[in-house]
């Protein structure tokens, strides 16, 4: 009789956890206020206010919108605030910044709601590899929720995973 392939993995404590799993659903959309400047280097209010009045936020529903300025003009605070107004009835979320800081703050908000009590005691390994982007600061964010309560964590996959912290007995 054949020796019997035993999966020791599936048969672990080992608690597998993919950030992926928890991607808030939604179109990411950056804005550049670059476009709604004199040449691209000047804020006239008048312009700006304008412009913004003219445009179609509809087009933002239900998305995830980061804001920034790719010149190196120099933006008042005001023209972010006034431009976020304008986003508000409609987008999801708004943050000033680009779509990884975007990404971030909302992984922000969907760890700080997780229950981790399924993870306390347990080994966890926080799977490496995904199909969307993650930002490594959700990662850093994952672990300080986790630290208190699990006995070990691990990092990639469970053949081929990176230790990074485990519970001294005692």
């Amino acid at each position: 009789m054949p020796d019997e392939i035993i999966n020791k993995v599936a048969n672990s404590k080992l608690v597998s956890l993919d950030l992926e799993d928890y991607y808030p659903k939604g179109e990411r959309v950056l804005i550049d206020i670059k476009k709604w400047l004199f040449q691209e280097q000047v804020l006239i209010e008048k312009d700006y206010r304008s412009r913004l009045k003219e445009q179609d936020w509809t087009t933002y529903q239900e998305k995830y919108v980061g804001i920034i300025c790719s010149s190196d003009a120099i933006i008042p605070s005001w023209a972010y605030l006034l431009l976020t107004v304008h986003l508000a009835p409609y987008a999801k979320k708004i943050v000033v910044g680009d779509l990884e800081q975007l990404e971030t703050i909302l992984f922000e908000e969907v760890i700080a709601k997780m229950d981790i009590e399924e993870f306390a005691d347990k080994p966890v390994i926080i799977k490496g590899c995904s199909e969307k982007f993650i930002p490594n600061a959700a990662y850093a964010l994952l672990i300080q929720r986790l630290y208190p309560v699990v006995s070990s964590l691990m990092y990639g996959e469970a053949c081929s995973s990176v230790p990074l912290y485990k519970r001294i007995k005692g």
